[in-house]
C-alpha cells in the first residue's frame, strides 16, 4: 500500500482526527481489508510494523497487519479520571469497562476505548492494563505487578482478529483474549486477568456509587460522541480471517466465557436470556455461579465464596476461534 492509501486508511477509520473523518463503511473496510492482505504477503514473514517474529508461537502469515502502523493508534499513559457526576458525556445506556480492584472503582467508557484500545493505569501504585478490541468486542484488565512488561502500546497487528498489544520494555507481542506473549523475549508468558465488568453505565453507576470515569481529556483530539466502528457489531461480517469460524450462532453474538484449571466454557447471551439469569455450573471441577443481567446486557462469573472471578465478554466468533474445543452452554 503506497503512502497515500496509508494516509487515506487512516484517516478513514478516525486514528487522524479531522472535521471530514467519518466512521467506519463496512463496504470500505471490505476493499480495505482485501489489501492489507495482500501487504501482509509481501512484508518479510519474520518482521511485522518493526516487530520481530521470528520465534513466534503461532503461524507468522496468519498474523496480520491491522492498518495502522505501531502506536497509529495511540495507548492511554497519562489516564484523567473524573467523578460521576461530572460524566455529562455519558448516557445511562453507554457501554463501559468497570474494574473494582484494591478498593477502587473505576469506569472505562467504550466510545473512547475505540479510539485507543490501550490505557495504563495504575490502582494503589500497583500498574494495571486495561485493553478493548473493538474487533472482537473483548475489553480486559490485566495486572502486570509481578512481571517485567509494565506499560503497553498498540502494535497495530491482529491475530484471529484481536488485537495484539506490544509492551514497552521487551518489545514482545501479547494476545489479548490469551493473555500470553506470543513473540520476543517473553514469549510464552503470560498476564494475571482481573474481573472485568462489561456493562452498561447506569448499572455500573448504581453499582459503585463512588466510582470514578476516564475523562475525555486524554491528550488526544478525538471525537469521543462517534464510534469509529458504527454498525460492526450487528454485522455479519469479519473485517479480518480467523482460524475457524464457528456457525452455531451470529458471528457478533455477545458471550461470556470462563477458563479454570485448562477447561473453557462459553455462555451466549442468547442462551442466558431463557433462563432465571442465575446459572449454577461447574467447569475443571471447580463451582461457579454465571449471573446474566438482560437489561444492562451484562455478566459475570462468580466462585462457590461468590467472589467475582476472571472471564471475557466479547463476540461469539472470537471466543470459539481461540478455544475452538470450548464447551458451550444451552439453556434447557
Amino acid at each position: 500500500m503506497d503512502h497515500r492509501a496509508s494516509e487515506k486508511w487512516i484517516d478513514t477509520i478516525g486514528h487522524r482526527t479531522r472535521d471530514t473523518v467519518l466512521p467506519i463503511r463496512l463496504a470500505a473496510i471490505v476493499v480495505i481489508g482485501g489489501l492489507l492482505l495482500l501487504a501482509a504477503v509481501t512484508t518479510s514473514g519474520q518482521s511485522l510494523n518493526g516487530f520481530d517474529l521470528s520465534n513466534a508461537s503461532l503461524p507468522v502469515s496468519q498474523i496480520l497487519s491491522g492498518g495502522p502502523p505501531r502506536d497509529g493508534i495511540p495507548a492511554i499513559d497519562r489516564p484523567r479520571f473524573i467523578a460521576a457526576r461530572q460524566a455529562a458525556f455519558l448516557g445511562d445506556d453507554d457501554r463501559v469497562l468497570g474494574v473494582y480492584h484494591k478498593g477502587i472503582a473505576r469506569a472505562y467508557p467504550i466510545r473512547i476505548l475505540n479510539w485507543h484500545e490501550i490505557v495504563n493505569d495504575q490502582f494503589a501504585g500497583e500498574a494495571v492494563v486495561v485493553s478493548f478490541c473493538p474487533l472482537c468486542g473483548t475489553g480486559t484488565a490485566f495486572s502486570t505487578l509481578h512481571g517485567k512488561a509494565k506499560t503497553f502500546g498498540v502494535s497495530g497487528l491482529l491475530y484471529n482478529s484481536d488485537l495484539l498489544l506490544y509492551d514497552r520494555e521487551t518489545e514482545s507481542l501479547w494476545s489479548q483474549i490469551a493473555a500470553t506473549a506470543i513473540s520476543g523475549p517473553l514469549r510464552g508468558e503470560g498476564l494475571t486477568l482481573l474481573p472485568v465488568a462489561h456493562t452498561t453505565w447506569a448499572d455500573w453507576r448504581k453499582r459503585y456509587p463512588d466510582t470514578t470515569v476516564l475523562s475525555t481529556d486524554t491528550g488526544y483530539s478525538r471525537d469521543y460522541q462517534r464510534s469509529p466502528y458504527a454498525g460492526y457489531e450487528h454485522s455479519n461480517r469479519l473485517f479480518f480471517p480467523v482460524g475457524r469460524l464457528d456457525r452455531r450462532y451470529h458471528p457478533k453474538e455477545q458471550v461470556i466465557g470462563v477458563e479454570i484449571s485448562g477447561h473453557y466454557k462459553v455462555y451466549p447471551f442468547s442462551e442466558l436470556a431463557r433462563t432465571t439469569g442465575d446459572v449454577a455450573d461447574e467447569i475443571g471441577g471447580e463451582k461457579v455461579l454465571v449471573r446474566f443481567d438482560q437489561k444492562h446486557r451484562s455478566a459475570q462469573v462468580f466462585n462457590a465464596g461468590g467472589e467475582p472471578i476472571p472471564s471475557l465478554t466479547g463476540f461469539w466468533f472470537a471466543w470459539m476461534a481461540f478455544h475452538p474445543g470450548s464447551a458451550v452452554f444451552t439453556a434447557k
